[in-house]
């Protein structure tokens, strides 16, 4: 299974990003995680089928209507995610 790592810049924190993608990444049938880092960014942890991540790399293009996403940085790793469910960590 793959897992996608995405820290995600721009005006992301207090427009309801870790939410949206909540929403949509348990709508797609990914397990994993969201988080606010303290420097602003968001952090996401995710794994799925292949072609869910790939659908959910494009989610995080726009993420939520108040967003403004600048940049994201990815990495993929080909491992297991101790995740069951998708979760917002606080």
């Amino acid at each position: 299974m793959k897992v996608l790592n995405a820290k995600v810049y721009g005006k992301v924190q207090g427009v309801f990003f870790r939410k949206y993608t909540y929403d949509f990444a348990t709508r797609v049938e990914l397990v994993g995680i969201v988080k606010n880092l303290e420097d602003g960014t968001v952090f996401i942890k995710v794994s799925g089928r292949e072609e869910n991540l790939k659908e959910f790399k494009k989610y995080l293009q726009n993420g939520s209507p108040d967003s403004r996403v600048d940049k994201i940085d990815y990495s993929w790793e080909d491992s297991y995610v101790e995740y069951s469910i998708f979760e917002i960590e606080y």
